[in-house]
């Protein structure tokens, strides 16, 4: 039996996109969901947001790659408890079959600070402004 691996969320709107690097580098899409809203949207490709349950499978397939990310926030602006985040980030490495992988963009991205005091998505667009097809799962 596997059990999700938990990260510790953060109350400081900077530390969020490091908090989804730890996350997303366990390869455990549980534990990667466990920074958004119930309700929250993930575009895992332009133009294809998801939603809520439908998260779940979306991250399962990105981190099939089994490649880690690494981050660079750019910008992070904060009103009250809602704050926009720009973040660059590349999943580079090489999959377990050898294959070389090299994705990367920037992220728009916003977060709400919750009652509990922690950052969560409320959208997370790691594909930003992209129009196009992105390359990756899906």
């Amino acid at each position: 039996m596997t059990h999700p691996t938990s990260v510790r969320l953060t109350t400081e709107a900077a530390e969020h996109p490091y908090v989804l690097e730890r996350a997303f580098n366990t390869f455990d899409a549980a534990a990667l969901d466990q920074l958004y809203e119930p309700e929250a949207v993930f575009v895992p490709r332009p133009g294809a947001p998801t939603a809520g349950p439908g998260r779940l499978p979306a991250h399962q397939d990105f981190l099939a790659l089994r490649v880690p990310i690494r981050v660079t926030p750019r910008h992070t602006y904060v009103s009250g408890d809602v704050a926009l985040l720009i973040v660059d980030w590349t999943v580079e490495g090489t999959t377990a079959d050898g294959t070389p992988v090299r994705i990367a963009s920037t992220a728009t991205d916003v977060a709400r600070r919750g009652p509990d005091g922690f950052w969560r998505y409320v959208i997370d667009n790691p594909f930003g402004t992209a129009t196009g097809t992105a390359p990756g799962p899906g």
